[in-house]
């Protein structure tokens, strides 16, 4: 990969109901992460973490939303606006924003900052659909709709903040879906957004799937965001993320996911940002997750073991 690589940190865990992933960025880097790209042949950059007040800093009415609202919204105002600025200043300086979260609400900043000037597909690692509004959570927590915002969803259609200018719904793709909520069911069978899920996986193998859902996010697009949710993975094997749902994708299955999408950039030079999110270090073994967001990061650039 010409381009350099800014890492570019999001220690925000205002859309989650467990506190620590905003230790999830100091976490990854040290797991190693600027080693294990310099490792598959990248030079990066950090530009550090965004500056976010603790939730106990802010109002705790914020936290307590009415039936219909969302959690923090304003706090994920803020902190996605200020993201979405840098990612977009970063891809106009010429270099590659990889964002570490943090709770899955920083890709609304990720992605809309990365979608202002290209038509924008969406790659979508994840065991939950995230497509939740404020109108259907179950919970009010942000990051179970980080999808929906970017997309126009409910009330996010008439928030220019959220609302990403360059996506459109059939340009999405989830890899690995596991754990979704009824509304959500719904709502996907009602959009044009494409689901692959475990099931999908278990039948045809993590390369094919991997391969027809880069075919649905770089079919008339400029480029492709990648969104990286640890809790992807099975938590026998990532065991530091907030909500582990049992039965997700190997180590290896994770990595030839990755190489998959490296190898088409290699080809084809699709990759435009990505993030990471969800590494709790509260609740990891040994920053075993880390380690595996640090990997996983790598073999998306290009790492390889021979």
């Amino acid at each position: 990969m010409s381009q350099t690589v800014r890492i570019i940190g999001a220690p925000m865990d205002y859309g989650a109901n467990r506190r620590g992933v905003d230790m999830g960025p100091s976490a990854i880097r040290y797991a190693g992460l600027s080693d294990e790209l310099e490792d598959a042949g990248v030079e990066s950059t950090d530009s550090g973490d965004l500056l976010i007040p603790r939730a106990e800093e802010r109002d705790p009415d914020a936290a307590q939303p009415r039936e219909g609202e969302a959690k923090f919204l304003r706090e994920v105002e803020e902190v996605c606006t200020r993201l979405g600025d840098q990612v977009a200043e970063t891809l106009a300086e010429g270099a590659f924003p990889l964002v570490l979260g943090g709770d899955h609400s920083i890709a609304i900043g990720t992605v809309h900052g990365s979608s202002r000037e290209a038509d924008l597909g969406v790659l979508w690692f994840d065991a939950h659909a995230d497509i939740n509004t404020p109108e259907t959570s179950p919970s009010g927590n942000v990051h179970g709709m980080p999808l929906a915002a970017v997309l126009g969803r409910g009330i996010f259609d008439e928030l220019s903040w959220a609302r990403a200018p360059g996506i459109r719904e059939e340009s999405v793709a989830y890899v690995g879906l596991r754990s979704i909520d009824e509304r959500e069911r719904e709502l996907i069978h009602d959009s044009d957004v494409t689901a692959f899920t475990m099931s999908d996986i278990d039948e045809r193998g993590i390369t094919a799937v991997v391969e027809d859902a880069l075919e649905v996010v770089t079919d008339h697009t400029d480029g492709v965001h990648v969104s990286l949710d640890l809790d992807w993975l099975d938590p026998k094997t990532a065991p530091g993320v907030g909500t582990p749902v049992r039965g997700g994708v190997t180590y290896r299955e994770a990595h030839s996911a990755l190489e998959v999408v490296s190898q088409r950039n290699e080809r084809d030079g699709i990759l435009r940002s990505m993030d990471v999110v969800e590494v709790n270090p509260i609740l990891d073994e040994q920053n075993e997750t880390a380690t595996l967001a640090a990997e996983l990061a790598a073999s998306a650039f290009g790492k390889r073991i021979l």
